[in-house]
Order: structure tokens, then sequence, then C-alpha cells
């Protein structure tokens, strides 16, 4: 095998066939041997000077596909430094092979993926030489098609991938400048392969020449003039000649979609609306409007799937580009017919088809709104200025009957969409309960993100829909209950889907209408889950009251009397074992408790005393049958009534009272373990610790600052039983080793300190009165947990504590200066031992360790001044080995962590910056550049150059006043800002020896220029990158920032734009409800 390395002499093929053969179909030690030589042959810096022998000579394919991947990679990568006459010599080969191999249709047939890997390379060359060095191509490509049918197919599929690489990749892949240079010459271009698309589609009758003709049209379609749309018969040649032909029309109608989502100019309005007459006589001859589309749709074919999708596609992207002048009277009827057909497509049970038209009808139903909200109602009744106009118009559709609105045109097409949208409803994520495959009713344990997003799309096309007609939507929804609870329309499915179309439009009718609608729903619901029989019937039912009434808090805090009941229903639904329904109404109690919190504390009229009082003394009773982790969420709703509570005196009782119990559990089990520690040997008494702390973590999570009664009634207790445990546990490791930490036992005894952890972190993270915080805790938790971390062995230390040492850092500032260094001597240097080994054990310390870091230097900052400078370097290494780190969130944090030092330091004062910069810009720098440049790294981009960008600032600004180089080494005329040029040069010139001198001087003055215009500044760089190898890979990483911004913006406009819809927010995740009444 090892012959094929040997490249200063004529390659054997035969034995490379037989190397390549044992790759693809032998096995065990031989196939890596194989692999092995494989590899080394292609990152042979010469291999590709026997491209051409391989795919003349070679015999089996796998062999000539490989020699086409060193071809690609010397295209892409070293393609500018090989002479002229070696760019064409290969340019000419691959011209010559793709003709021998397309010349006639058995060699086109029989070679497809060959002839496809090779339109591929002849592409990558195109890309380097086309227009400049190769000005005649498209002329040469379209005169070679008129002379072989064969060859002519194969140069569409050519033409097709030229233009994908230039109009759909390119971004990622060509610098600004080539891409832009591209596209214009593609353009001016056009007019020839136009011409010949034109003559094969008018006259061809080969089908697969046909059809490559349209896959080519299509990706041309998008960028082309419109002139060659409409001033040409192109659109009316394809839908009459191949539209209603089955091997054509899904193509066809690809090719249709593509141009009913070019927006115009309005003189070309008249075209599309007779493309469109045309398409629809076409589909209504193919597809009758009558058909049932669900049950066409499971019986046909996968082709004949893939048209009724792509009709989907083709009439949504019509009517988002296109629908207004198909609102004219003489188009009402077809523009009605094809709403129908999306209707009926809308019922397929096929769930990307539905999201197609989804996607529509929420542009639909949010543009009819839109116009509705513009109405200048105050002007025509004066009184709706005395209430919200939305609320109003809303509930009063009769108001709108006589106006011209355009939603009278959709009247029907709404109405049917309503019951469309309820008969396909997903479930939202706060149902737990579903139907599994067998049928029964079980818990879901793994919440679909697809199913999640999908329900937020339907909830607010619902929502739009209540708008446009409350009264329509409102009698939609109590019929279609009404047939269910009669018994015409039962089934778990069909009570769901309608419930969870009830919950969703919450807030989108008003006050009285809500109350009169929804008294009506639970009503009926409660009435249904006496009369069904059957734990699987119940547990549906159950749910569905659940989630219904947990969407309106709105209508609970109205209406007491119904809070209460709801609330003790689901104290009923606590003591049902069946599959979920426990969790779910602890969910839903939780939600209800922290969105109606006030009126559980409050004395309502009518009570003896406010309902928390009868809550906790009930809660023995009512939590007995929840599990350890129920009763912690009971908990917490608790605790977030008690915080809701104003008078200091009044929820520290309340507080007391609700503790009570694991208080007492708490206070006997530390009596006994104070006579004898043994005791902490019985799981049982680890395991009631353990829970008691958990509790505690619940409560505290929820009440916050006011828990400081309860959590000092135990501090001293629980540091003590801190420090017993680990003793227990360092006692177990040293006799039975570090497998010990791995054992029920210490695993239970640790479970005891990482709560206590906890708890102290979740009282602190809510902690007000921070001097206090300051005096009375954290001496002696310091006491108990440093020392106590650094002397354990690493797979006994806790993440926990650094976890709570950061919270302690990010909440005390400046209070916790003084004592960073005992912090930093205790856990900095251990827990860089644990993970500095490699990159992935101990994950969740070392996510933790560099957080703790970054809350050091952006709040304790003096204290990283006052280390060792020993320690203090080492402090910079492990933010340098941050940011090169693989995890991507790990390097976020290390770039983040330096970008924030450098800041710190260069506003600290000469004195400190100077020494600091003097020592590591340089080293910094470089490790910068290091990983800017390398491909594993191109997540951080945007962090990179921000940190570039400020370095190089600092120097160009004069902010840096000591030399970084040695003033004895360079002439007297040498200055920071000359010598930092030639270092970069230097460098890149070393790193990239394949880059012109001229490349990278260019490049250094741009950067350096631009360091305070970061948008340019980012740019310069970005192209840079992708020039470095023609930057090879996936280069989407590049981007991200603006993506980021891109995707933050849009749900910032979205956020903005909901606010303004009644129930478009979920009232539940509304954050000014309680707020405001408190």
């Amino acid at each position: 095998m090892e012959g094929i390395l040997a490249l200063d002499r004529e390659l054997d093929i035969g034995l490379l066939d037989r190397v390549v053969q044992t790759f693809y179909m032998g096995a065990g030690a031989e196939q890596q041997e194989a692999q092995r030589v494989l590899t080394q042959f292609q990152a042979h810096q010469d291999a590709w000077m026997q491209a051409d022998a391989i795919l003349e000579k070679a015999e089996f394919p796998q062999t000539k596909y490989i020699a086409l991947s060193i071809l690609d990679k010397l295209i892409t990568t070293r393609w500018k430094m090989l002479p002229k006459e070696q760019r064409l010599g290969i340019r000419n080969f691959v011209v010559a092979v793709l003709i021998k191999n397309s010349a006639d249709e058995t060699s086109l047939q029989q070679q497809k993926t060959y002839l496809n890997k090779l339109d591929l390379t002849l592409v990558q060359i195109l890309k380097q030489e086309w227009p400049h060095n190769w000005p005649n191509f498209i002329p040469e490509i379209v005169q070679a098609s008129k002379t072989n049918l064969a060859l002519c197919e194969n140069n569409m599929i050519i033409l097709r991938l030229l233009s994908e690489e230039i109009f759909d990749y390119s971004a990622e892949q060509m610098t600004q400048n080539k891409t832009k240079n591209l596209k214009n010459q593609m353009c001016g271009e056009f007019a020839e392969i136009f011409q010949l698309c034109s003559q094969v589609l008018e006259r061809a009758q080969k089908p697969s020449l046909i059809k490559a003709t349209l896959e080519t049209l299509l990706r041309f379609l998008s960028w082309i003039p419109l002139g060659y749309i409409f001033e040409t018969a192109i659109t009316e040649q394809i839908t009459s000649r191949f539209l209603t032909v089955p091997a054509f029309r899904n193509v066809t109608m690809e090719c249709l979609t593509e141009i009913a989502g070019l927006t115009s100019q309005p003189q070309y309005n008249n075209k599309f609306v007779s493309m469109f007459h045309l398409v629809m006589s076409a589909v209504n001859s193919m597809l009758p409007l009558q058909t049932d589309f669900r049950e066409a749709y499971e019986e046909s074919s996968s082709n004949e799937q893939d048209f009724i999708q792509n009709l989907a596609l083709f009439l949504t992207t019509f009517f988002s580009s296109h629908l207004r002048p198909l609102e004219t009277p003489e188009n009402q009827e077809i523009l009605l017919i094809a709403h129908s057909y999306l209707l009926n497509i809308s019922r397929i049970n096929e769930r990307e088809v539905f999201k197609i038209c989804l996607e529509y009808w929420g542009r639909l139903v949010s543009q009819l709104y839109e116009e509705m909200q513009q109405l200048p109602m105050s002007e025509m009744n004066p009184l709706l200025n005395l209430s919200s106009p939305a609320s109003l118009i809303s509930s009063n559709p009769a108001m709108l009957a006589n106006l011209p609105l355009r939603k009278h045109i959709y009247k029907d097409v709404l109405s049917t969409l309503r019951l469309v949208m309820i008969e396909n409803m997903v479930k939202p994520e706060e149902v737990l309960i579903v139907e599994n495959d067998e049928g029964e009713i079980v818990r879901e344990f793994v919440k679909e993100t697809d199913t999640i997003t999908l329900y937020k799309s339907m909830r607010e096309v619902l929502v739009y829909l209540t708008h446009l007609d409350v009264v329509d939507t409102e009698i939609v929804m109590t019929e279609k209950l009404a047939r269910i609870v009669v018994g015409t329309e039962w089934s778990w499915n069909n009570l769901n889907t309608l419930c969870w179309a009830i919950g969703s439009i919450s807030g989108a009718m008003n006050e009285e209408m809500e109350k009169r609608f929804l008294v009506n729903v639970i009503k009926d619901l409660l009435g249904l889950c006496e009369m069904k029989r059957g734990k699987d019937n119940k547990a549906v039912v159950a749910s569905n009251i659940m989630y219904v009434v947990g969407q309106y808090p709105r209508f609970l805090k109205a209406h007491w009397k119904f809070l209460k009941t709801v609330i003790n229903k689901l104290f009923e639904f606590m003591h049902e074992y069946h599959e979920g329904v426990q969790d779910m109404a602890c969910d839903t109690f939780i939600k209800i408790a922290q969105k109606c919190r006030r009126h559980f504390v409050a004395h309502q009229v009518g009570e003896e005393e406010p309902f928390i009082n009868e809550i906790i003394r009930n809660l023995p009773k009512t939590t007995e049958d929840l599990t350890a982790q129920q009763t912690h969420t009971f908990y917490e709703a608790c605790g977030h009534m008690i915080s809701a509570q104003p008078q200091k005196q009044l929820q520290e009782r309340l507080i007391f009272e609700l503790m009570s119990l694991p208080n007492q559990a708490w206070d006997n089990v530390v009596v006994q373990a104070a006579q004898n520690a043994q005791i902490l040997g019985d799981p049982q008494i680890v395991k009631t610790l353990a829970n008691v702390l958990k509790t505690n973590v619940a409560a505290c999570t929820s009440i916050g600052a006011g828990f400081y009664p309860q959590i000092m009634k135990n501090y001293v207790d629980m540091l003590g039983l801190y420090k017993v445990v680990s003793a227990l546990i360092s006692e177990v490791v040293a006799v039975q080793g570090n497998i010990a930490t791995k054992t029920p036992h210490v695993r239970g005894l640790r479970t005891i300190k990482k709560e206590v952890l906890k708890l102290v972190d979740a009282y602190i993270s809510h902690a007000e009165e921070l001097d206090l915080v300051s005096h009375t805790l954290i001496a002696p938790l310091f006491e108990a947990v440093l020392l106590d971390y650094y002397n354990n062995v690493p797979d006994a230390r806790d993440a926990e504590v650094l976890n709570l040492i950061t919270t302690i850092v990010n909440q005390l500032s400046e209070l916790l200066t003084d004592k960073i260094p005992l912090v930093l001597d205790a856990v900095f240097g251990c827990t860089l031992e644990m993970i500095s080994k490699d990159f992935s054990e101990y994950p969740e310390h070392r996510a933790s360790f560099f957080q703790l870091l970054r809350a050091i230097n952006l709040n304790c900052f003096p204290a990283l001044l006052n280390i060792p400078a020993p320690q203090f370097k080492l402090v910079i290494n492990s933010i340098v080995w941050s940011f090169k780190h693989v995890s991507r969130d790990i390097q976020e944090t290390g770039l983040n962590i330096l970008l924030e030092l450098i800041n710190n330091m260069a506003t600290s004062g000469p004195d400190v910056s100077n020494i600091f910069f003097q020592n590591y810009y340089i080293p910094l720098l470089q490790d910068i550049l290091y990983v800017l440049t390398d491909s594993d790294h191109k997540s951080g981009f945007k962090l990179q150059s921000l940190i570039l960008a400020r370095l190089f600032f600092l120097i160009e600004s004069g902010q840096i006043t000591v030399p970084l180089y040695d003033p004895t080494q360079f002439p007297p005329d040498m200055n920071n800002q000359l010598f930092l040029r030639q270092y970069i040069m230097n460098l890149l010139s070393s790193a990239f020896p394949h880059l012109q001198p001229m490349q990278i001087q260019e490049f250094v003055q741009t950067v350096l220029a631009l360091n305070q215009d970061h948008p340019k500044f980012k740019l310069a760089l970005r192209d840079f990158l992708i020039q470095l190898k023609e930057f090879g890979g996936d280069n989407a990483d590049l981007y991200l920032e603006e993506k980021e911004q891109e995707l933050a913006a849009q749900q910032k406009a979205q956020m903005e734009k909901a606010m303004t819809v009644p129930g478009m927010i979920k009232p539940v995740d509304m954050p000014t409800m309680e707020e405001e009444e408190l």
C-alpha cells in the first residue's frame, strides 16, 4: 500500500484502485491501514499532479472521486499560487473529461455521479477564473449546448450550480468584492443563457433534458430582471406545456412559486393575475376543489404529496406578495376559490404542509386586524374614547359591518379557518399528559420544541381571529364543546384541541364577555369530569380543566369564589394517582399562585381569614399523596403567596407556620446528630435532611429577602452539619479511595452539602440588606466551605461552591474585595488543576470556574491587582486557556473576561496599565490572532474582533506609553505603532506563506486604521479570513453576530407588536400583571 505515497515516480493506478477498494470494502486492520495511507496520500502537497492520470486510468469510481477531492482542495486553497500555464492546463483537462463523459446519452446516465462531481470541480475553477481569465465561458457553454442533447443536459446542470454558488452560497464563501463582480457578470451575460433555456423548453421532447432545464431556470428566477419573465412567453409556456404533466408538474410549480414570490412595480400586476388564473385553471383540472384532501393525501404517492405541498407553497407565496390585485371585484371569485383550496390543504394530517399554510394564515389575519385598528373609531363613535377601542371593536363586530374592510371579503374563509385551527391545535407545553402509541394516557417527559413553536404560531392566529369576529369565535367554540358534551363528537383528541384553543385566546375578549364564556366552559368541563367513567377519561378532562383555568388569571382575580373553587379542585387532583395529573395540578397551582398571589393573603369579603392560612393549615393533608418534588413545588407556590404579604410581622408568622413541619424534622435530626454523629450513616436520616433542605430552597426561591428569619434560625446548625458531613465523606474516602465518592451513601451525604450551598445561594441572590449579609453570613460560611473545598479530593469537590461564591461576588461586589485573596487561595489553584488536564473532565466545575473569574474581574477588580505575580500569571493563562477551549460557552466566557480585563486595565492609570500591557499585550495579541484564524473557534468571531479592535486602539491612540518591544534590539526611531505593524505582518506571513506580502500589508493597514469603526473593522477582518483558505468549510459562524442581532431585532419588534394586541401575550406570561397590583 505504501507504494502510492512515492510520488517522485509514476503512480501505480492499479495499486491505488486496490487500496481504495480495501478502504471501502475491506475490514479490520487492513481497512485501517488503507485509510491511513489514503489520508497521507490526499494530504501530500503534490498529490494533485497525479489527478489527470487517476481520472483517465482508474477503474474504481471512488478512486476518481478522491482525485477530484484533491483537485477541489487545490482550487480552493492554492489556486492563485499556481503558474498560469498549470491553471490553464487543469481547466482544459477538466473540460475535456466533462465533454468526453457527457457526449452521449449512455455515458450521461452511466456516469451521473462522476459527472456531478466533475461539474462541481468546474464550478470551483469558474469561481477563480471567470470572467477575467475565461471571458468567453458563457458563449462557449451556450454554443456547445446546441451541438448535442446529452451535453446540453449536463451544461444546464453546470449553469444551475454556478448560479447557486454565486447567488445562494456566496455570502459565507467569497469576499464581498468577488461576489459582486460575479453577480454583475452573470446578469450581464444572461441573455444568451435565457435564449438557450427558452429554445429547449419550446422544442425539446427529451424528458430528462426538459427537467434539467426547468431545474436550472428555477435557480435563475430569483435574480433575473422581470422583463425576461413578463415580456416573454415563458410563464405561459411552462404552465400550459408542463404543469399538468406528472413528470414535470412539481418542478414547474416550484418555478411558478419562485415567480409568485417576486415583488414588482404595479405595471406587472395584470401579468401576475393572469398567471394566477392560468395556474388555478390547471390545478382545478388536476385536483377539483370537491376532493377530500385529507383522504386523498394519505392515499397519494410521494410525488403527488409533493405536488400538494408545492401547491400550498405557490398559493401562500402568491398571496403574500400579490394579494391586493386579487381582491378587486372581478377577481374575488378566483381569490375565494384559491383560499378554499388552502383551507382544504390545511386540513391535511401532515405537519410540514400545515406549517406552510399556517405562516400565511398568520400574515393574513394580522393584516386584517391592523386595518381594523387603523380606523378612526373615536370620530365615528365618541364613546370609544372612554375605553380601549380594540376591545370595543372586538366585542361589537356589528359596528364594522357597513365599513369597507377587507375582512368582509374573507368572512366565510375566516369562519372555516377558526374551525380548522381548533381541530389542528397542538399541545401547549403546560399540558403534561399525552396519549401514547398504545392509546394510553401517560405523563410526558420530553417536550417537543417543534410542537411548542407551532403552538405559539397557532395561538397568534386564533387571537387575531377572535379580534376579527369575537362572536363567531365564541359560537364555533361553544357549539363544538356542546357536541363533545352530548357525545356526538366526544374523543380525547377533540376535547384536547378545543380546550387548548380556548386557553390560547385568553385576554382576547373583553372582561365581561370572557366571564360569560369561561363560566360556561368551566361548568361544562366540571360536569364532564363527573359524568365520564374510567381513569383515562377523567385524567384527560382533568388536564383540560387545569390547563384552561391556568390560562385565565385575570378572570380568576376578578372572581374570588371561582378562584377558591378552582384551587380546591386542584387540591383534589393532587390526590389523583393517574400519571401526570398530580404534576399538572402542582404546576397549575404554582402558576396561579404567581399571578394571583395578593388574593391569597388578602382578607376576602365573606371569608373568616385569608385563604393562605387555610392552605398552610391543611398542607400536611393536601400534600400527603405528593412526591417529594411535587411537595417542593407546593411549598414554592405558597412562598409566592407569602411574598405578597406587605406587613413584615405577618409575613414572618406565615413563614414560621409554613416551615413548621420541615423545622420539626430538622430539629429532631440535629438534636440526635449532636448526641451521635453516626446516625448520619442511616440512609433514611440522610434522605430526610436532604428533603428538608430542598423544601427550604423551594420556599426561599419564591419568598426571597423575607426568608432571612428562617435561614438564620438554622444557619449555625446548617454550617455545623456541613462540616460534620464533610468530615464523614473524608473519612470514607481515606479508607475506600476515590471510588467512595460514587457510592450511594456518600452521594447522599454530598446532596446535603449541595443543598446547604443552594439554600445560601438562593437567599443571597435575593438579599436586600447587603451589609447585614456581609457581616453575619459570609465569615462563618467561608470558614465552613473554603478549606473543606481545598482539602477534598477532586471528585468530592462540589461545583456548587463555585456557583455560591460567584453569587456572593456579584451581589456584594466591593464589600467582598478584601476577601478575594482568601477565596482564590482556596478554590483557584486546585480547581484549575482539575480542569486543565483535558477539555472534558469536570464540566460543571469548568463552567463555574470561569463564571467566578469573570465575576471577580467585574466586581472586585482591585483584588486582582493585589495578588502575587505568579498567581496573576496563572489567572491570565487560565483566561487564555478558556478562549481556546472547544466548548462555545467557555470560549465566550473567556473572551468576555479578557475584553473586560483589558478595559479595566486601560482605565487603571498608567502605573498599573503600562506594566500589564508591557508583560501581556504581545502574548495576548498572538493568542487572539491564533483563535481568530483557527476554524474550530469561528463562533467567537464577534468577541475576538472586539478584543482585537480594542488592542489596536490602545496602541494607535498612544494610550500605552511604554515600549512593547526591547528598545536595545531596534533602531531609535521605532515606536509602538510601527512595531505593531511589523509584528502582525511577520506573524501572518509565517503562519500563511501562501498569502502575498501586499495582501497582508494592505490588510494590516486597513484594520489598524478602522480600529474605532467596528462594523467596517469586522467586515475587513471577515474578508481576510475568507481569503486565507478562500476560507474553506462552513463560515456561517463568522456571521453569527449579524444573525443574532437580526433575530433580537425581530423578537423585539414582535414583542412590541404583540403588546398592542390584547391576548397576544399570554396573561400568565405578562410581566407586569402582579407588580401593578402590589
